[in-house]
């Protein structure tokens, strides 16, 4: 099983740990494992190779009274608030852009010439089961949708990177849900306020390191409440992984930590005939080949 960094709080607050099976995470300050200075994900990437052998090397005979339950502890985004924007790259699968036409009422579809990137706010950041607002009730938004999206962890900072080099700068990859108010994406003729309303970034549940994983061509799907909204397979991204790297550092520095959404397949909510908006008690679920599954309920 690839390893699976976490960030998790209990009564002694916020740290940083490991996966152990599917029911303990090892506390990695508890265990000792981790280089001198370094005490959260932030540090973890950034020290990069050094921090994951200390890691690997500290689950092969784990101590005891570092070890704890899942069940007593709380699982928070594994980057609970990315030090910059979340860089997030739209219209990234050609039946996403075609349904996305096809309710907009245009008749034809375009391919795009180069990735359409935005940001989200950092503050939107909420960890794995942690509830999405039901910004519908409160009336900020009409149509309020989900997006399944395979995000990029960068590890080495960079500018200009070629695509031959793009994979040598990713630290690893998480599972997130670019959570968009559609009305509001429309309306304000950009989409950063549409996508960045409170607690509209759920992330998690964890990162796998970029070298436990190929993601040329894995699985990505979505349910609301059981029911299988999108499924689809990295490998039909437009604009693949290392392109979007190429492209975003263009006479612009990556730096580690930054977090990098890559797009979502088709499916979405607004799309279908009649739109199918999130509401209170919906859950939205999203599983990953590879990464793990990660849930969050909508509440209001």
């Amino acid at each position: 099983m690839a390893l699976r960094l976490v960030t998790f709080t209990d009564t002694q607050g916020p740290r940083p740990g490991a996966m152990i099976g599917d029911d303990k995470v090892l506390d990695l300050l508890a265990a000792g494992a981790l280089p001198a200075g370094v005490e959260d994900m932030q540090g973890i990437i950034e020290t990069g190779a050094e921090a994951l052998a200390a890691i690997r090397g500290a689950l092969k005979n784990p101590p005891s009274p570092a070890i704890l339950h899942l069940a007593d502890v709380v699982l928070m985004a594994p980057i609970p608030r990315p030090h910059r924007n979340v860089f997030c790259v739209g219209r990234n699968y050609m039946d996403h852009v075609a349904e996305g036409d096809r309710a907009a009422g245009r008749e034809t579809t375009e391919v795009p010439k180069f990735p359409q990137f935005f940001t989200k706010a950092p503050d939107c950041v909420i960890g794995p089961d942690a509830a999405i607002p039901d910004h519908g009730a409160t009336g900020v938004t009409k149509y309020l949708d989900y997006e399944a999206e395979l995000a990029i962890v960068v590890g080495t900072a960079g500018a200009n990177i070629s695509k031959d080099r793009a994979l040598d700068h990713i630290f690893g990859w998480t599972i997130t849900n670019d959570v968009t108010g559609r009305d509001l994406q429309r309306r304000h003729g950009q989409w950063f306020k549409g996508k960045s309303l409170d607690r509209s970034c759920p992330m998690g549940p964890w990162i796998v390191p970029a070298d436990e994983l190929d993601t040329a061509d894995i699985a990505i799907e979505l349910w609301v409440n059981g029911e299988q909204r999108q499924s689809s397979r990295t490998s039909k991204m437009i604009f693949d992984v290392k392109e979007i790297m190429h492209q975003l550092s263009s006479g612009f520095t990556l730096l580690p930590g930054d977090v990098i959404m890559t797009g979502t397949p088709e499916g979405v909510g607004y799309a279908m005939v009649p739109p199918r908006i999130l509401k209170d008690g919906d859950v939205v679920k999203i599983a990953i080949e590879g990464i793990g599954t990660l849930s969050n309920p909508v509440k209001a």
